[in-house]
């Protein structure tokens, strides 16, 4: 009997585990979702690859709720031997901007067709390839001390200049191919520490502010994750598009919250978090009111008051005046 309900605990146990993974695997597809676009990705160049085994992050704007966009620099971490950083993006569905999270994998998935540049032109990845346990460098588009690397290579790479930020309606309408589709399904890592420290840094300095940048960051690109001063840091040459201040507050702007599926799979699950927000308040914190805070204007009077009118004219055996509205909410500041 105690060796059945030991087992028993333990496999409510283990399901419960099971539950909780796969809660946090899918939340963590959309990280975020909000009613104002990103700025366009700046113009900035490459700092030198650091040595062997450095794989390339592009840039990104992020989100803060008190600051709105921030941008997370550029930067080169040590890349887990064997896997390939597929970059976030932006993906504009149903009014609502979601950002899908970037994640390590064998192949290079889907990345809503954003030009992040550096051989993330939209599709794939042209900047290196790992051979066996080794990673060679494209030439073409790495920044690459061949007397530090000796691992490189040379293939044409065709460059454009788009810099819009964001997939969907007004930005980038590419969609995910089937080999794409494939790559998604595969078995992914999510970011490093070192890239979750970088950003967390970039949240952190007013500079990477779009507010206080309006698109052309002081920082565009570091050498390595957290490194904002010294000569590895890159500037940004321009802003990819003239800079257009948001006309509502970061808080205002705040989306539904995340958690539905969707963050890097195919086109055809993609934007489901939009799937809240038919049902959520514009300003996200009001509470439902009860219809004690909306009283009906021709409500009947009670059995009382019928009795204690009784007799009186017709006139005033009218429906009683509806009290005040009570308890009505706060308007979102």
């Amino acid at each position: 009997m105690k060796r059945s309900v030991c087992g028993l605990v333990l496999g409510v146990l283990l399901l419960a585990v099971s539950v909780l993974s796969l809660s946090t695997a899918s939340s963590a597809e959309i990280g975020i979702s909000v009613r104002i676009g990103p700025p366009a990705l700046p113009v900035y160049a490459q700092p030198m690859c650091p040595g062997p085994g450095y794989h390339w992050i592009p840039g990104y704007w992020a989100w803060n709720d008190d600051a709105g966009y921030y941008w997370v620099p550029g930067t080169w971490v040590v890349a887990p031997v064997g896997m390939l950083w597929t970059p976030g993006y932006w993906g504009f569905v149903g009014g609502f901007y979601g950002w899908h999270a970037g994640y390590w994998g064998p192949h290079v998935g889907f990345y809503g067709g954003i030009n992040y540049g550096f051989g993330y032109g939209g599709v794939g990845f042209a900047g290196g390839e790992w051979r066996g346990g080794t990673f060679f460098y494209n030439r073409a588009v790495m920044n690459v001390n061949v007397t530090n690397v000796t691992n490189v290579y040379n293939r044409t790479v065709i460059v454009n200049n788009t810099h819009t930020s964001f997939n969907g309606p007004g930005g980038i309408t590419a969609r995910p191919t089937p080999q794409e589709q494939a790559y998604g399904r595969e078995t992914h890592t999510a970011a490093l520490a070192a890239q979750t420290q970088h950003e967390h840094a970039a949240s952190q300095n007013r500079q990477l502010f779009a507010s206080e940048n309006h698109g052309r960051p002081a920082v565009a690109a570091t050498g390595r994750p957290g490194e904002f001063n010294g000569p590895h840091v890159q500037r940004a040459n321009a802003a990819g598009e003239p800079y257009r201040a948001p006309k509502m507050s970061p808080r205002e702007a705040r989306g539904p919250a995340a958690g539905n599926r969707g963050g890097n799979e195919p086109a055809r699950n993609r934007g489901n978090f939009n799937n809240r927000t038919t049902t959520r308040p514009a300003e996200g914190n009001r509470q439902q009111m009860s219809s004690r805070d909306h009283p009906r204007p021709n409500a009947k009077p009670s059995k009382q008051e019928k009795q204690t009118q009784k007799g009186a004219e017709k006139a005033n055996r009218a429906p009683a005046k509806a009290e005040p509205k009570r308890n009505a909410p706060e308007k979102h500041r």
